[in-house]
């Protein structure tokens, strides 16, 4: 709703609906855009660094950042949009199976909260507002990339956050609600999902790690040679290359503030699922307990560090590293030292990680697809 207009903010400041703030935008040649994952809210500003231009685009994002319209009208067909593609979703194959397996990972943990038409009904301005009202400049954690020194980095985000409820400096900052850690797992799931499709979806996993954990380079070049390197993981060796049994498979972390999912995910047949699945347990056991191979190692060290550059080869991917380094309070030379800490991971060490990490006997299954042609989901 942040995207939809602004209020009047002044005399040479006048409200702005949707269609005057997009058209202020495009006269500027700069946007900003929202996003909202488990664990934040996000903006992010791009704009030419002409003095000019870049000053009244950092003033129109301020203006956007405090002083939302939230009309009711553009939030109530907002919120029509969203429960026509909740809708939509519930016909196809892989978001159904995904709702599946964050209910299953995560129960009642924030992490697995679940938008349906009933919570979206129930949501107005009011609400729209209140969480407006959590946005306090003490809370922010504002990363800058371009040709901009350290004296207009500090102008620019004093003038970004200006509209924002002022923070007296000796007050603390309010703290949030608290949110609880997930609870691992204490057995194996498994749940078969009748559905319509050519494709039977797959979805094997747990909850993993936090990003601040210490295993999280070991955990990651091991993922690499167990699913995460492309046509070059074991995965892939096993379940496509030797069997034929999918065009591709993978194995991701998904790590966040609290334990984010660990993923391993395919489409076959539905007569060759639990082929595949079996395949997909039995690969996974055997890494758990015994790590990759030195030559598997020496080759992802050689792709991953060799690829390095291209992690930071334009403004926005810099600019979401550096956001990386403050959101995850991870150290200021993470960057420079990244290539270093990779080549002296160790099997040893990623056999180790993994086998802390990951339980493969109590890991949720979710099969979906194998129903007759013409049946209902």
């Amino acid at each position: 709703m942040m995207d939809h207009g602004v209020r009047a903010g002044g005399p040479d400041e006048p409200a702005l609906d949707e269609n005057g703030l997009s058209e202020a935008w495009a006269d500027l040649g700069a946007e900003l855009s929202a996003s909202a994952s488990s664990d934040r809210l996000s903006f992010s500003l791009r704009t030419l660094t002409e003095p000019d231009l870049l000053r009244r685009a950092v003033r129109l994002a301020a203006r956007q950042l405090g002083q939302p319209a939230f009309d009711p009208a553009i939030l109530r067909r907002e919120l029509e949009q969203s429960m026509a593609a909740l809708r939509e979703d519930r016909t196809r194959p892989g978001p159904v199976a995904l709702r599946a397996f964050s209910r299953a990972l995560y129960g009642s943990h924030p992490y697995g909260a679940e938008i349906n038409e009933q919570t979206l009904q129930s949501i107005g301005v009011a609400d729209a507002e209140a969480v407006h009202r959590t946005l306090l400049p003490c809370r922010a954690r504002v990363t800058l990339v371009g040709a901009v020194d350290r004296s207009q980095a500090d102008a620019l985000v004093r003038e970004l956050l200006s509209a924002l409820p002022a923070q007296a400096v000796a007050t603390p900052c309010p703290a949030l609600p608290p949110v609880p850690e997930v609870v691992p797992l204490t057995q194996a799931s498994e749940e078969r999902i009748a559905f319509a499709s050519a494709q039977a979806q797959l979805l094997l996993g747990q909850p993993g790690i936090a990003r601040r954990d210490p295993d999280y380079l070991a955990l990651f070049v091991g993922n690499h040679i167990l699913g995460g390197g492309g046509f070059v993981s074991r995965l892939t060796a096993e379940v496509r290359e030797k069997r034929g049994l999918s065009y591709s498979v993978y194995s991701a972390f998904s790590p966040a503030l609290h334990a984010g999912a660990f993923r391993i995910g395919l489409q076959t047949r539905p007569d060759q699922a639990d082929q595949a699945l079996a395949v997909v347990r039995e690969v996974l056991a055997q890494f758990v307990e015994q790590g990759p191979t030195e030559e598997e190692l020496q080759a992802a060290k050689a792709n991953l560090v060799g690829g390095f550059a291209l992690r930071i080869d334009s403004n926005r991917k810099l600019l979401d590293n550096v956001a990386n380094i403050a959101w995850n309070d991870l150290p200021l030379d993470y960057l420079d030292t990244w290539a270093q800490q990779v080549s002296r991971i160790t099997t040893g060490q990623i056999r180790a990680a993994f086998g802390r990490v990951l339980q493969p006997g109590r890991m949720v299954t979710v099969v979906l697809g194998g129903a007759a042609a013409g049946a209902p989901p």
